[in-house]
């Protein structure tokens, strides 16, 4: 059975099966069968069927050539839109870190086997680091990338491994997964990761994860390694944390609805 929250308000019950089939498919890898999601949400397999088959009307999800469920191409304007307003909503708290921490604050989330910066602050100093919203990059060499794979199982990240490769940005990156998996486990440990160099040369960067985000995401600080020290991540860190649970409360879903 599909687990379900403790404290769910009213809903209409097909919209509910509905989103909880979509976010099965999800958490399948993105495709599974009839017989599967059967199987996991306990429901009949005639309503299945129904649901899908509406799902797959609207573009939701598609059919593979092997008779298989998968997400649809509806679903990625929605991705981009959901994002794009994460973004514009966190922004105001990313300003406010950047501002008391003096450098420029990114917020990542993965998309597919890299990570996607959807909002940025920058500092107020001459030499910043600027961080293109919409930019992807590489998941190992990067502080919100290590943090993102940080949530993941480790046969998940052997798998993003695998696919994306581990090509060295700089001479200071990591290129086997073995070495990946160990500093993975450091990060979960201490809370935080650190890309030193590791993505470019001269530039550090401190990040941490945001918690309770609907997908994988991260939180960094970044500038010139003259600048982003030992000692600045001693005060950049908890201010990281902090950050990113305002960052996730804004992210609660709200059950006070009322109709205009």
């Amino acid at each position: 059975m599909v687990e379900r929250p403790a404290q769910r308000p009213a809903a209409v019950q097909s919209v509910d099966r509905g989103v909880d089939l979509l976010e099965l498919l999800a958490d399948s890898g993105g495709q599974a069968t009839l017989s599967e999601l059967a199987t996991t949400t306990g429901l009949p397999l005639p309503t299945i069927h129904r649901l899908m088959r509406t799902l797959l009307a609207r573009g939701y999800v598609r059919q593979l050539p092997s008779r298989r469920y998968a997400l649809g191409p509806r679903l990625i304007r929605l991705g981009e839109c959901a994002g794009q307003q994460f973004g514009a909503d966190s922004r105001p708290l990313l300003t406010e870190l950047a501002s008391e921490l003096g450098e420029s604050a990114n917020l990542a989330m993965i998309d597919f086997d890299m990570a996607v910066y959807v909002a940025q602050a920058s500092s107020g100093h001459s030499v910043r680091m600027f961080t293109e919203v919409g930019r992807r990059v590489r998941m190992h060499c990067t502080g919100v990338g290590k943090v993102i794979l940080a949530q993941l199982d480790d046969d998940a990240v052997r798998d993003i491994a695998r696919r994306a490769g581990l090509p060295a940005a700089t001479d200071r990156s990591i290129t086997r997964v073995d070495d990946l998996i160990s500093e993975l486990q450091k990060i979960r440990e201490q809370g935080f990761a650190v890309d030193d160099g590791e993505q470019e040369i001269g530039v550090r960067c401190y990040a941490v994860a945001v918690p309770d985000a609907p997908v994988h995401t991260a939180l960094s600080l970044s500038g010139p390694d003259s600048r982003v020290t030992a000692e600045f991540g001693v005060r950049a860190v908890p201010a990281l944390q902090a950050t990113a649970a305002r960052i996730s409360a804004t992210l609660t879903p709200s059950t006070d609805m009322r109709a205009e």
